[in-house]
């Protein structure tokens, strides 16, 4: 899942420091993701899981780290779409 989240933050955020480079809890804010960024990753999260993020979950922790959104994309996704991403 973390792969994929990498992935899309590569393709989507305009982070400030190579993707590769961050550890899993990382800070992505203080690596330069910005609001237009987090409304991107968020896009990209959506149309690539077939998924509509819950209001509820679209929070500023949820952008925190690849781990945070990884997290998220773990209770919105259902299992066997995941398993057939990895």
């Amino acid at each position: 899942m973390k792969q994929h989240v990498r992935r899309i933050l590569q393709e989507t955020a305009c982070l400030n420091v190579a993707v590769d480079t961050l550890g899993d809890d990382d800070d992505l804010y203080a690596a330069g993701l910005s609001s237009l960024g987090t409304v991107r990753v968020m896009l990209a999260i959506e149309e690539n899981f077939a998924v509509e993020i819950p209001g509820t979950l679209i929070t500023h922790a949820m952008f925190a780290s690849i781990a945070a959104l990884a997290g998220v994309i773990a209770q919105i996704v259902p299992e066997e779409s995941l398993a057939a991403r990895t």
